[in-house]
């Protein structure tokens, strides 16, 4: 029979990587910039990867700056729908619900021409997204941090080491 250190190991283990999935990440867009003027948001999202459960949160100047949610069309005129009410708190959460493109523009006279807009793909909770790619907004790994590191890699490293003293001791 196996040693009780061994199955303490072993439930860790089996616990972070059933947990894993489950861990949404927070997006701050832009990062510690947040939602203005003079950002490559496109830059931006192609250094992330969002999934089902993941929240954008936009910081910003209130009554300066607003998040409207956008289709492609919208998205690619800087003219917001009519019938979709503007968030305007300057700390706006968007919780991801569904997996697919999502577009994301700022209402404000001008701003979105000026590059205030972002379109991000939110891919499935459970799945593994394909390695990234240039053209594909959005594809790469998630951090609400300029430093990038997978929640779902960490607590599996974690649960690496957790055995491995346990094991040692």
């Amino acid at each position: 029979m196996a040693s009780t250190p061994f199955m303490i190991a072993v439930i860790i283990v089996v616990v972070a990587i059933v947990a894993s999935p489950v861990m949404a990440t927070d997006h701050w867009v832009g990062d510690d910039q947040g939602w203005k003027l003079d950002f490559n948001y496109t830059a931006w999202a192609a250094t992330k990867q969002f999934h089902v459960g993941d929240k954008l949160i936009f910081k910003y100047k209130k009554d300066v700056h607003n998040v409207y949610k956008a289709d492609q069309e919208a998205f690619k005129s800087c003219t917001p729908s009519s019938d979709v009410t503007p968030l305007t708190s300057g700390n706006d959460e968007i919780s991801l619900t569904s997996p697919g493109k999502k577009w994301y523009i700022c209402g404000v006279g001008k701003h979105c021409e000026k590059g205030m807009k972002v379109a991000i793909n939110v891919w499935p909770a459970e799945s593994v997204s394909p390695a990234p790619s240039p053209s594909s907004p959005g594809s790469s790994s998630s951090s609400a941090s300029s430093i990038s590191l997978d929640s779902k890699f960490v607590a599996v490293i974690v649960a690496a080491f957790a055995m491995i003293v346990v094991i040692m001791t």
